[in-house]
């Protein structure tokens, strides 16, 4: 079905004729050049006094691009048939920790250690991919925490904004309670036994106005179950001191479990520790568990903008009225006067 966005712009039909047909004729005085020779100019043939025939096909042209131009700008859109949204699901958040910790190479994966982040990016893309039935939304967090995609279906988008993250974009430092209250008030609209968040992150709260345990406690009143996973490595081996030998290391060191595990216990979710990638791809699939709660069938019209089409036939109509005029040089006879002999 085809409709138009601003179809008031029509009614700019008329408005050349009317502009010709009541408005005074412009009055200005030019100063008069005589040519001697003007008789043997191109186009000059004509007796003076007798007036040029209007080109039928200049008016229609013009005509045509100004109800092509008209038509482009009321904004046509071709609206499809309904498409039924998948009337089951969660409204669900992902909040992933993007701080510089994440930068920490302690994923092992086929006998080489990957950034956090990358191991993230993989396992938590193939999550979103398979939850079809689910609104889904991704708040990123660091010393401030947004929302980088509100609650859609479209997974793509979601997937594309996760793997687009850069580290340290929201600052360096770690804010847990901000990016709890960011998603409640993304929540609190939405059914009640449908509200969930998960939440990753590799350290402790260490920035922000709202703390965890706080944050947390608005969340179970307002019915936002949130599952915490830390991620990290128990230990990893680097280089000793001044370059000789190795040393085990805890890279998990500033991961604060314990309050992970009271946030989690507090909204009725669940605390996971992931310490390599296997891990965090058996938590993922223990969360494609959760039971889908029915909701609302919604339904949508898909649409397709179609100004490009009215807006090319105008300027290609402009174009052939413009033609005749660039090629008249290159066909226009050299004037030239006889010399006295």
């Amino acid at each position: 079905m085809l409709d138009l966005q601003w179809p008031w712009l029509l009614l700019c039909l008329p408005l050349p004729w009317l502009v010709y047909r009541f408005a005074p004729a412009a009055r200005q005085q030019e100063a008069a050049l005589q040519v001697p020779f003007y008789a043997r100019l191109p186009g000059a043939e004509t007796e003076r006094g007798v007036v040029r025939p209007r080109h039928w096909w200049r008016l229609l042209l013009l005509a045509l691009s100004w109800s092509c131009l008209l038509l482009a700008a009321a904004r046509p859109t071709w609206v499809g048939e309904p498409v039924s949204l998948p009337a089951s699901g969660r409204d669900l958040l992902l909040a992933v920790d993007i701080s510089g910790s994440m930068e920490t190479r302690d994923m092992l994966w086929d006998s080489t250690y990957y950034p956090r982040i990358d191991a993230v990016k993989v396992v938590v893309n193939d999550f979103v991919k398979r939850r079809e039935s689910d609104r889904l939304g991704l708040i990123l967090f660091g010393t401030r925490a947004y929302v980088q995609a509100p609650l859609t279906f479209d997974r793509n988008t979601v997937q594309q904004l996760l793997s687009e993250a850069q580290l340290g974009f929201a600052g360096e430092k770690t804010a847990i309670g901000d990016a709890i209250g960011m998603a409640v008030k993304q929540l609190r609209e939405r059914p009640q036994e449908s509200r969930v968040l998960i939440l990753l992150t590799d350290g402790a709260n260490t920035a922000g106005q709202v703390q965890p345990m706080q944050a947390a406690d608005i969340a179970a009143k307002a019915g936002v179950k949130i599952y915490t996973i830390g991620i990290g490595a128990d230990e990893m081996l680097t280089s000793g001191f001044f370059g000789f030998g190795q040393r085990r290391v805890n890279p998990s060191a500033d991961l604060d479990e314990a309050t992970l595990q009271s946030i989690a216990e507090q909204t009725g979710g669940a605390y996971f520790r992931a310490r390599s990638p296997q891990d965090l791809q058996q938590i993922y699939l223990q969360l494609d568990q959760l039971e889908p709660v029915e909701q609302d069938a919604e339904t949508f019209r898909p649409t397709q903008s179609l100004f490009h089409w009215p807006l090319a036939t105008a300027l290609f109509c402009l174009a052939l009225l413009l033609l005749p005029r660039l090629l008249a040089p290159l066909t226009r006879a050299p004037v030239t006067e006889a010399g006295n002999g």
